[in-house]
């Protein structure tokens, strides 16, 4: 396991790969306690930057995919070429020192409880020894190839469906699932005004909003892009709203979530070379949208 150390001053920036094998307890006299949960980098402003460049990102094409709510456990898919799949590693807090491992084979969204890892139609449970082994999601999720799903913090479902698993026209569009007396009802089709289909839903944790991507919709920054709905006071959604040209780019972008503190939006940046970038924006931005 190797273990990550960081400080806010830019001599051990320059020297960290050249001290990468050194141990040092992060409250060391030469290392001060960092209690930033983002690695002490500066937060980012309205214009998106890269995460944690030469951190997450290094030789590996990585996507950030959760944070746990108390945002020092930071979780993301990694694809290397020795590596059969794609790896879910975990950059973790303890004890004063940063630790990366290698976390789980497969995984994705973590509930606003921190309890459950969603994985499609299947997830993991918490344990005080780890995550659990992947367990099915039942009847009637365990019939639809789900690509994302996300929770409320009322255990309210928000999901997609995998384009590359499944043909039937429910492809594209958004469904939920309410937790109803501890059992989750039928699937039911999200009504928002956009023909377009829809992918890699994030619901907030209070269902106010609900952020997704899209292919090459007209008007339109580039191959993907992202979009977000507000929830009325009616219940009912109102039409989408294209994050702008800030966000978007003539590149693609998608999967975007919101930490819970509610204060960066993170999402995917797919480069041209063929690499991904996990960019970080401060979300503000949301609610100046939310005015739109």
């Amino acid at each position: 396991m190797k273990k990550l150390h960081f400080i806010l001053t830019l001599v051990f920036v320059l020297l960290l790969n050249a001290c990468n094998t050194k141990k040092q307890k992060v409250n060391d006299s030469d290392f001060p306690l960092l209690e930033n949960p983002f690695f002490a980098q500066k937060p980012p402003g309205l214009i998106p930057e890269a995460f944690a460049p030469g951190i997450v990102s290094i030789k590996h094409s990585d996507q950030a995919t959760a944070f746990s709510p108390d945002l020092k456990e930071i979780y993301f898919r990694r694809t290397d070429e020795e590596l059969e799949k794609h790896a879910l590693v975990a950059i973790q807090y303890k004890d004063n020192l940063w630790t990366e491992s290698f976390a789980v084979p497969n995984g994705g969204e973590i509930s606003p409880n921190s309890k459950i890892m969603h994985i499609g139609n299947e997830y993991r449970e918490r344990t005080p020894s780890g995550w659990s082994e992947v367990k099915s999601l039942g009847a009637p999720f365990d019939s639809i190839p789900i690509m994302r799903l996300t929770a409320s913090s009322n255990g309210t479902y928000y999901f997609d469906t995998s384009p590359f698993y499944d043909k039937s026209a429910a492809v594209g569009s958004i469904r939920y699932s309410r937790l109803i007396d501890g059992i989750h009802e039928k699937p039911i089709t999200l009504d928002i005004d956009m023909e377009t289909r829809k992918f890699h839903p994030f619901i907030a944790p209070d269902e106010s909003y609900l952020i997704w991507d899209v292919q090459e919709r007209e008007g339109g920054f580039g191959k993907l892009d992202m979009y977000i709905s507000f929830r009325k006071k009616d219940g009912s959604w109102g039409a989408a709203i294209n994050l702008g040209a800030q966000i978007n780019t003539e590149l693609s972008e998608g999967s975007g979530s919101v930490t819970s503190d509610g204060k960066y939006f993170f999402f995917t940046r797919f480069l041209s070379n063929g690499k991904k970038n996990t960019m970080w924006v401060d979300a503000r931005f949301i609610e100046a949208l939310r005015s739109h």
